[in-house]
């Protein structure tokens, strides 16, 4: 009734497994589908159209460009931009050049992009706008090994870019005639071994790792029959970075192998809007998306009258009750089924315009939806299969899919990788998706990957009795927001520490959240000298003797501390000066990784109460346990806390 599989009327046919790598992938799809479209993007209010001959002319041209300028066979290329057309001209413009190709997210600081494009050697780079290629002009004399950097956007900036002769528009690359003879072989000379893509991912400390991703790894999970059968007239709504290695293997390349269109959407903020317009067949998210939706909905509701609202809690309740004896496996009885046909009449046929009527199925992974949430929309008619991988494993190991899904849960193993649970639980896979290392890190390698062939995901996990696997928490404390980027808290909370001496500890907040948030303590010895200065304590000998308890030990409670520390805390003067810090770390952090809410202990982080070691390391886990009602209500409450920027 819930889980119905839709049979494709034309099912389309996949280019893999006869390509043995991407480019002849590529080549395959714009031979065989020349004419079809390829992807539409918006300009000035209008849908514009390109088909697969049109979109490999483009990139043949670029490729021709790079060899014309020297580029060889695995040199690396870094592409910055939004997720866009010329995204993905690029990409396949160095792939046909037998270029390795990286990804690059634009919310990176000068300093972040600077060091992927010297780390991965990057010979060239080709950027959105002159935002990004300001990043390059900061650090430039950081790039030695940087020749070119290609501009994809170039309008109201001519002069600048006059005194630039590193610098190449597009457009002008674009003009280079295609010598399709020397693509064909260059692309002859790849090897489906060699290294196709290289994912930068962060670790839980240090700079961030590049993830080598062979031609082989990628058409293994594009040869394997699809999670879901695609029919040739499927279109789906881009917008997930392409510097994600699920928008860049699954979604991107697995478009071409399956020859499905996509429409761009001009900015995340307008997904809802523009999804209604585009109508896509198919449609993959982070969880955060849906996330919107559903509060979206759920305001409405608020609105409405007290009569709508009865009808719509009628609705949900009678589709809850639906979702939950399809997961337990039970019948549906008549009466049951009847309210339900009658409810999905009256309330959850209209809310599938929200995403504009047609879609078929979604695919979601990076971060977990809250289950309530996947009930509704599968009460809905919402069919939202949750999918699980990593970087290093070529995206997806496991999967929900039709006829066989477990909501809350990321489904079975799929058949190309073996898997099975440590003794602390830790997720282990193998198999052809398994990557070929960190770039010039060895050492790293081997910590991830075992002398057995073992990938360790630092993932905890379980399965229940059917074989589901349930993701239960980080081996390790990377966040993973619920926009699906993999962020280290170290770097957040070290970038704001270093902004006031007043601030003592970060501990920055974000795991399956939408944003980042954190909890802030004040250094004991600085709020005694602010509370003196501001006149909140006046008693000279209480000051001395606590201010010599902390320099003798600086874990200790002296009397009359707490007290103190509570009339600081409460300053409105106080949380302006952490606002400001906050902000100034902000500066130095990319987008994602700002911290927008925050709220401020009343006291120092105790030894005593388990939540510092006795080298002032805080504990991640307690912490997240001990303060989840405080986090939760920076979410929920807008009173409370303090608001650093605008989410």
């Amino acid at each position: 009734m819930l889980d119905q599989v839709v049979s494709p009327t034309r099912p389309a046919k996949p280019i893999f497994p006869d390509a043995a790598t991407l480019p002849e992938m590529f080549m395959k799809r714009a031979e065989r589908s020349a004419d079809a479209l390829a992807f539409k993007v918006k300009e000035g209010g209008n849908w514009q159209e390109m088909t697969w001959q049109a979109f490999y002319d483009q990139a043949a041209s670029l490729a021709t460009w790079f060899m014309d300028h020297g580029l060889v066979a695995g040199d690396k290329i870094t592409v910055v931009g939004s997720t866009r057309p010329e995204w993905c001209v690029s990409d396949f413009g160095g792939l046909l050049a037998g270029a390795v190709t990286v990804g690059a997210y634009p919310t990176l600081t000068p300093e972040q992009l600077a060091y992927i494009l010297d780390h991965s050697d990057s010979r060239f780079a080709i950027v959105e706008d002159f935002e990004q290629l300001q990043k390059i002009i900061d650090e430039k004399s950081k790039l030695p090994k940087l020749e070119k950097v290609i501009l994809w956007n170039t309008k109201g900036q001519e002069e600048e870019l006059a005194a630039l002769d590193w610098v190449v528009p597009l457009q002008d690359a674009l003009k280079t005639k295609a010598n399709k003879k020397r693509i064909e072989e260059r692309v002859t000379e790849v090897q489906a071994s060699a290294t196709a893509i290289i994912v930068y991912t962060s670790g839980t400390t240090g700079p961030p790792k590049g993830a080598m991703i062979s031609h082989d790894n990628i058409a293994t999970v594009l040869s394997h029959p699809a999670i879901m059968d695609f029919d040739e007239d499927d279109i789906t709504l881009s917008f997930l970075p392409m510097a994600h290695v699920a928008e860049r293997v699954l979604a991107f390349y697995g478009r071409i192998n399956y020859g499905t269109a996509t429409a761009y959407a001009t900015s995340i903020p307008a997904v809802l809007e523009e999804v209604k317009e585009v109508r896509p067949t198919i449609f993959g998210s982070v969880p955060r998306i849906f996330e919107k939706a559903y509060a979206r909905i759920q305001g409405e509701v608020g609105k409405a009258s007290p009569g709508k609202q009865k009808v719509f809690r009628w609705a949900e309740s009678t589709g809850h009750a639906v979702v939950e004896r399809w997961q337990r496996g039970e019948d549906i009885p008549f009466l049951l089924g009847l309210q339900y046909k009658l409810a999905d009449r009256m309330v959850f046929s209209k809310l599938r315009g929200v995403f504009g009527g047609r879609v078929k199925f979604f695919i979601t992974g990076a971060a977990p939806i809250p289950k309530q949430i996947l009930q509704f929309f599968w009460a809905a008619g919402f069919p939202i299969y949750e999918v699980y991988g990593m970087t290093e494993a070529t995206v997806v190991s496991h999967a929900n899919k039709p006829g066989q899904v477990r909501l809350g849960s990321v489904g079975k193993n799929l058949p190309f990788v073996e898997e099975k649970l440590a003794e602390d639980g830790e997720i282990l896979v193998r198999g052809k998706t398994v990557f070929q290392g960190y770039y010039k890190s060895e050492e790293a390698t081997k910590e991830t990957v075992d002398d057995e062939g073992w990938l360790h995901t630092g993932d905890i996990g379980k399965r229940d009795a059917d074989g589901y696997l349930y993701i239960v928490d980080r081996k390790k404390h990377i966040i993973i927001t619920a926009g699906g980027k993999n962020l280290t808290p170290a770097n957040i909370e070290n970038e704001i520490k270093t902004q006031d001496p007043m601030i003592s500890q970060v501990h920055a907040h974000g795991d399956r959240r939408a944003f980042v948030t954190a909890m802030v303590t004040i250094s004991p010895m600085e709020a005694i000298e602010y509370a003196k200065e501001r006149g909140l304590t006046t008693d000279e000998g209480a000051i001395e003797r606590m201010k010599r308890a902390l320099m003798e030990n600086p874990l200790a409670q002296p009397e009359g501390l707490l007290e103190l520390m509570k009339k600081v805390t409460a300053e409105d003067a106080l949380k302006k000066r952490i606002a400001k810090a906050i902000r100034a770390g902000n500066e130095k952090l990319s987008r994602v990784e700002q911290v927008k809410r925050v709220f401020i202990l009343e006291r120092e982080l105790s030894l005593d109460e388990d939540e510092i070691t006795p080298t002032l390391k805080a504990k991640r886990k307690n912490i997240e346990k001990k303060f989840a009602s405080q986090f939760d209500r920076l979410y929920e409450d807008a009173a409370f806390g303090i608001v650093v920027m605008d989410q």
